[in-house]
């Protein structure tokens, strides 16, 4: 197996970095070229100040084995080796391979690290990978076998919702109160003089005006008003064109007496639907336009066949009245 140390993400072509994630333990958006090469552009929207661009690939008969998207920055009082998309932003995170090339894989890669002259690092400090995923094992078992210190923590919540049928079918599984608001706020929606309409965006056409329109609505919280700063905002619309171009954008409004009261970013990608964000204006609240545009959601991924709603990292209250039910994503620390 050849490793080969990248200067920039140009070095590999989108086509073959997406096969190999569609193939990989990484399928998911956040590992995606067209994400991780606007990551490092904007260094996660400004949250990170400097690092330095680890990019490995790994080719064996000329065929791609392997990605390592990494970079090393100062963190937590070391010079760590960290995933490119960390911390904040990038809900799921992971090496890209194949599940059964991962041992050889991962094992190569450290010892390839370890042969470089300019090897800065003392830590490898990875976050967002999923509970379920193989590199947590193979991260330890490396540690073990280099002697290195491994610790293993949970870092956040990612509430998932499981869907296997109809809309009815999803309300009968939930708690029976949250089942009867969510029902009486949906039909208090319908039946309300003010026109309540939901729609999904028609991302055949230009979006742009939709953009503005899900970011006027984010920033009615004063918290992502302050999230939402112009290096972030950089980051987060080249996100959701990518997601646009590469046709797994999904974007749904809420409409109140014909302006837009809350929207949902998503992202529709392999069968089904990653919430990424949300907005909510001031007004109509005693409509619950928030709650009745996630109940909207959930039933066109009934309605579509999408077998799992997932809200990603979090753990507000909202998020399990809804049903959901807690996966993980971890945090894993190799010190030297």
């Amino acid at each position: 197996m050849d490793f080969i140390l990248h200067q920039d993400f140009s070095e590999i072509t989108p086509e073959s970095w997406n096969a190999l994630v569609e193939q990989s333990i990484a399928d998911t958006p956040f590992s995606r070229y067209e994400y991780l090469s606007q990551w490092w552009k904007t260094l996660g929207g400004g949250e990170w100040q400097t690092a330095k661009l680890v990019l490995i690939s790994a080719r064996e008969n000329d065929q791609l084995i392997g990605i390592a998207p990494l970079f090393i920055a100062e963190y937590d009082g070391q010079q760590a080796l960290m995933l490119v998309g960390s911390i904040e932003i990038s809900d799921y995170l992971d090496l890209i391979v194949r599940e059964t090339d991962l041992p050889r894989f991962f094992s190569g890669l450290l010892d390839f690290l370890s042969s470089q002259s300019d090897k800065h690092w003392s830590a490898i400090d990875w976050y967002n990978i999923p509970d379920a995923s193989p590199t947590l094992a193979a991260l330890k078992a490396e540690a073990e076998r280099r002697g290195w210190t491994h610790h293993e923590e949970i870092y956040r919540p990612t509430p998932r919702i499981p869907l296997n049928g109809s809309f009815e079918d999803y309300l009968a599984r939930i708690d029976k109160k949250q089942r009867h608001e969510i029902r009486r706020k949906m039909r208090r929606a319908a039946e309300s003089e003010k026109n309540v309409r939901f729609y999904v965006v028609d991302t055949t056409g230009n979006i742009d005006s939709e953009i503005d329109a899900f970011f006027h609505l984010m920033m009615q919280s004063h918290e992502k008003e302050q999230f939402l700063h112009p290096a972030m905002r950089e980051q987060m619309t080249a996100t959701i064109q990518n997601a646009h171009k590469q046709g797994y954008l999904w974007l749904g409004f809420l409409e109140i007496d014909g302006a837009k009261t809350a929207a949902s970013l998503n992202f529709d990608y392999k069968n089904k639907l990653w919430g990424y964000n949300s907005g909510v204006s001031s007004e109509h609240r005693e409509l619950s336009p928030g709650w009745v545009l996630l109940a909207h959601t959930i039933q066109w991924c009934c309605e579509n066949g999408r077998y799992e709603f997932d809200f990603m990292r979090g753990d507000e209250e909202y998020k399990y009245r809804f049903g959901g039910v807690n996966q993980y994503v971890m945090r894993v620390k190799l010190t030297k």
